[in-house]
């Protein structure tokens, strides 16, 4: 499978395109990153260097890939991060490029926008493209629950309220729907919740509560999702083995104390994990 992926990138550490394409060629993909910025380290340490990319230049690159002849055997599109509208209708107008030489392709959207106690994160006027314009264009989209709230202008207290949030979301278009971290009235205090609906079906899946928190987790989880996704279009078998595998990389990283996600010191996680979970219909 090719998939094209278009995110942030950093020389140091694992955000972005830095934690999503290894995991997808580690699972046997050709993958062809683009990055919308290149820093030296993830914003959370405070101070970075290097520079944001705009549209014409994402554009410039896609120009280049389809010269080669190859777009029409692109499988799927990744997108993550989306600093500036200008580099959003980039990402939307490549979707478009690709869909027009091959129809089959999927478009994932990791819908970045903000997070429980943190709140929005993003520039203004993202939130809004990506409710807008974002969301309706993709087949595919990996919300965490504050955004699945924004996006579907829903609370979620409950699981019956997180599918409705999900069933609200269906009819703006993507017709899967991955809650990459869910915490409802029927979550223990020492787990936490992944949630997929696809056709009126919903499946979640219960994982211990780690203590590690590090960037780029939630990038590695989209991508690991659309792989198996893309491989046998079943909701319900890509996020068994997505759980999977990000359970086992997180776990590695906080016995390891490491600030940054061990994305290639855990690879084998990512196509052997070495903890299942049983998935339930719900």
């Amino acid at each position: 499978m090719n998939i094209l992926s278009i995110q942030s990138h950093v020389a140091y550490g694992h955000v972005g395109n830095a934690s999503a394409v290894f995991p997808m060629q580690r699972l046997g993909c050709e993958v062809w990153p683009i990055h919308t910025v290149q820093f030296s380290n993830h914003t959370g340490y405070g101070d970075w260097t290097g520079r944001v990319f705009d549209g014409p230049a994402i554009e410039e690159l896609v120009d280049g890939i389809a010269a080669r002849g190859v777009l029409g055997r692109c499988d799927g599109i990744l997108s993550g991060y989306m600093g500036s509208s200008d580099i959003g209708n980039a990402i939307l107008s490549t979707v478009g490029r690709v869909r027009e030489a091959n129809p089959a392709t999927l478009y994932a959207c990791d819908p970045v926008i903000g997070d429980v106690g943190r709140g929005v994160f993003v520039r203004p006027g993202i939130p809004e493209f990506m409710r807008d314009q974002a969301v309706p264009a993709a087949d595919l989209i990996t919300p965490n629950q504050f955004e699945l709230e924004y996006l579907s202008q829903m609370e979620t207290p409950t699981l019956a309220a997180a599918k409705d949030a999900i069933t609200r979301i269906h009819a703006l278009g993507p017709r899967v729907v991955l809650v990459t971290s869910l915490h409802t009235q029927d979550t223990p205090p020492d787990a936490i919740d992944m949630l997929a609906g696809e056709d009126g079906a919903y499946w979640r899946v219960r994982t211990p509560k780690l203590t590690v928190s590090v960037n780029g987790a939630g990038d590695a989880i989209s991508a690991l999702f659309f792989v198996h996704y893309l491989r046998t279009r079943r909701a319900d078998t890509a996020l068994a083995e997505a759980a999977a595998s990000i359970y086992g990389l997180l776990h590695r990283t906080e016995a390891a104390g490491s600030r940054e996600i061990l994305t290639v010191a855990a690879q084998d996680e990512f196509v052997a994990p070495s903890r299942k979970f049983s998935i339930e219909p719900v």
